[in-house]
């Protein structure tokens, strides 16, 4: 794309919004797609072992159960991008909370382990469009002095659901006894875990109706007046309106709209900002992040740490994702996306490390010594922390702002699709690779976070402060 100094000029870039409550609100009712994207990827922790139980299958088959749904959530992103831009973004988060609601229900009663997979399936298709039209609608609708502190908000509903999920499991669990199998209101235990999702599912529909279209949609159907009218609720009173729908209209007419075709070219099949998005996404996953949520309960219980505990853990472990994430909101505008990211990378190295050496001492009487149990405990939180303050926030304020307009919304579905192929990847891998050798398993990751480092240094460009017509 051309830069923005050749169309009309707005001062979007400085606007504050007369209505700032309202801002933060279409914000916090469009994360809410991240609140069940957290709550149905972390949920199924808490049903692990009781799905390995009652259909009594072995690790290799139980880890590709967790991680089916992994491939829906592939197949949502790549395709979500392409549906809004037909349909609008939110007709798209309709869409998404019906498949969410769905899937809850289908996964509370399962008749066997292959309809159970197929309705983790469906559930994925949902989160993996939630993932890519949370980010590109809050980018577009948010004033550029806003933008990455309401970008932030994808990231914290995501935490949050993790953290809910967490919470409730563990209530639940508490309620049927300690046991993950126990009976409660009629089923047992891990299917109402499982079955609750419901409830956020059904507010994240209603939240819909209540936020308006992205004006860039609006304007891309030819829509003018209705996306004058939300960008004066948006960035404010003061801003030239007329200019201002004009330079997005100029940025988006400069070229035609992207094509998946359109996203090749450069010596490796795509452009180098799509391979940039791609990585981004593939360390965010590569480091094992994800392993913390939907495994760590198994992985407690494997070095001798009891259910009740090993659920209260993960509950932490979700408290301290929360606390990182409201770390990176306050610093993403201040600091900036890349500080952010090599500070957290040089955290999660220190953390995973501490783990790797932790878990490499043998088990006595089935449980790690005191002194690397302790270690194994505190870096795990350290490696979420530092996680959360950076890599999981500034890589969906990356991928919200870091591409041209023309090529926005099919450039972000392949990189989200490149996330969830990784996030499946590793989600699948772990329970063979952690029989085989835990502390070795977090060696590879303590790797993949180290090479982070000089990936961020070399290819990725800051974007802070920036208007979205700007890149490219």
């Amino acid at each position: 794309m051309t830069s923005t100094a050749e169309a009309p000029k707005s001062g979007a870039r400085t606007a504050h919004p007369d209505h700032l409550g309202h801002v933060i609100f279409i914000a916090a009712a469009a994360a809410m797609g991240g609140f069940l994207f957290g709550y149905d990827s972390s949920v199924i922790n808490g049903a692990v072992e009781a799905i390995r139980h009652r259909y009594d299958v072995g690790s290799a088959l139980l880890a590709q159960v967790i991680a089916i749904a992994l491939i829906g959530c592939a197949i949502g992103a790549a395709t979500a991008g392409r549906i809004a831009d037909r349909i609008g973004r939110i007709r798209c988060m309709q869409i998404a909370a019906v498949l969410f609601t769905v899937s809850a229900i289908g996964s509370a009663l399962p008749f066997a382990l292959w309809d159970l997979a197929m309705w983790r399936v469906i559930g994925g298709f949902a989160i993996g469009m939630a993932s890519v039209i949370g980010p590109a609608y809050i980018a577009e609708v948010s004033p550029p002095a806003y933008r990455g502190r309401l970008g932030s908000f994808q990231q914290a509903a995501i935490v949050v659901g993790i953290a809910v999920s967490q919470l409730v499991n563990w209530g639940l669990l508490n309620a049927a006894g300690g046991d993950q199998r126990g009976e409660l209101m009629g089923l047992e235990a891990w299917q109402v875990m499982l079955g609750v999702m419901v409830v956020p599912a059904v507010l994240y529909g209603l939240l819909s109706f209540a936020i308006p279209e992205s004006p860039r949609f609006l304007i891309s159907v030819g829509k003018h007046d209705k996306a004058r009218q939300i960008l004066e609720e948006v960035e404010g009173k003061n801003v030239d309106l007329d200019a201002r729908v004009a330079e997005i209209e100029t940025g988006m007419h400069r070229e035609e709209k992207a094509s998946f075709k359109e996203l090749l070219g450069g010596s490796f099949f795509f452009k180098p900002i799509v391979w940039i998005g791609i990585g981004l996404s593939v360390f965010q996953q590569f480091v094992g992040i994800n392993v913390a949520f939907y495994y760590s309960s198994t992985l407690w219980q494997s070095v001798g740490v009891d259910p009740t505990d090993s659920f209260f853990y993960s509950f932490t472990t979700s408290i301290i994702n929360i606390v990182g994430t409201v770390i990176a909101m306050i610093f993403v505008d201040r600091v900036g996306r890349k500080p952010l990211a090599i500070i957290g990378s040089v955290g999660m190295v220190i953390g995973l490390a501490l783990e790797a050496w932790a878990f490499s001492a043998h088990l006595v009487d089935g449980k790690l010594p005191a002194t690397q149990g302790w270690v194994a405990l505190i870096a795990a939180h350290v490696f979420v922390l530092f996680f959360a303050l950076s890599w999981g926030v500034v890589v969906w304020v990356f991928l919200g702002e870091m591409f041209p307009n023309r090529l926005r919304a099919a450039a972000l579905g392949v990189a989200a699709a490149a996330q969830w192929i990784a996030n499946w990847a590793i989600t699948a891998s772990f329970p063979s690779l952690a029989e085989w050798n835990l502390s070795g398993t977090y060696v590879i990751y303590t790797v993949f976070a180290a090479l982070s480092i000089p990936f961020v240094l070399k290819f990725v460009k800051e974007t802070k402060g920036k208007a979205l017509e700007e890149m490219g």
